[in-house]
């Protein structure tokens, strides 16, 4: 009974200050975390579309035929897509406080990641053990740097992926625990900023994909 009365003290408290801090937020029409990732990706979109603009260009003008890419680039692109779907699946259950399927969504888009990443530098074996290196033709190089680039940003966000892992497993025990790490809108507005990240770098990667293949199969 008085756990319960403890709970109820607990919960009440943390209302009122999401009450609080929601006020505070709605001096934002658009909160500056969210502005400086729409910059962010805004910055890698340019980066990439130069990227691409630029290998378009070395195409034509050396008419080099564009490299093959190992079946694992495809491979990866499913790992990728699944991360995706797993940490979408870990943001629902955070705001439906479904402790459990939050942690388990969390550690399977980690493993996830780091299978990717694996599988990666596996697929650049396969290109190695075709004695295709970077320095083999012009679009090599742009295959392995694009290619490169992305693995870059991908490894990139495994710091916040982790530490979204371990608060999840340690802070969240206690029924007082959960409540506390659930009403945190900090946290809640960090795992939609991680969420429009990590999205945007599988559409990105979907994207390098098909460019690379369609360049191949028109020749």
């Amino acid at each position: 009974m008085v756990l319960n009365r403890n709970i109820i003290f607990q919960k009440t408290n943390i209302y009122i200050k999401r009450l609080i801090f929601m006020k505070a937020e709605r001096n934002y029409l658009i909160h500056p975390s969210y502005i400086v990732m729409y910059l962010l990706l805004a910055g890698i979109s340019a980066l990439f579309i130069g990227f691409s603009a630029s290998y378009l260009y070395t195409r034509v003008q050396t008419d080099i035929p564009p490299i093959k890419l190992p079946p694992l680039f495809y491979f990866n692109t499913l790992i990728l897509i699944a991360s995706s779907y797993t940490l979408k699946w870990a943001k629902r259950s955070y705001l439906e406080d479904n402790t459990r399927n939050y942690k388990i969504a969390l550690i399977i888009t980690l493993a996830l990641t780091i299978g990717f990443l694996g599988s990666q530098i596996l697929a650049w074996l396969q290109l190695f053990n075709s004695d295709i290196f970077i320095n083999y033709n012009n679009m090599a190089s742009y295959m392995y740097l694009i290619s490169g680039i992305h693995f870059a940003h991908v490894v990139a966000g495994i710091p916040f992926l982790v530490v979204f892992v371990v608060n999840a497993v340690r802070k969240m025990k206690s029924p007082v625990s959960v409540l506390i790490y659930f009403s945190d809108l900090a946290k809640k507005r960090r795992l939609d900023l991680f969420n429009i990240y990590w999205h945007y770098l599988d559409g990105l990667w979907i994207y390098l994909v098909l460019f690379f293949l369609v360049n191949w199969l028109i020749g």
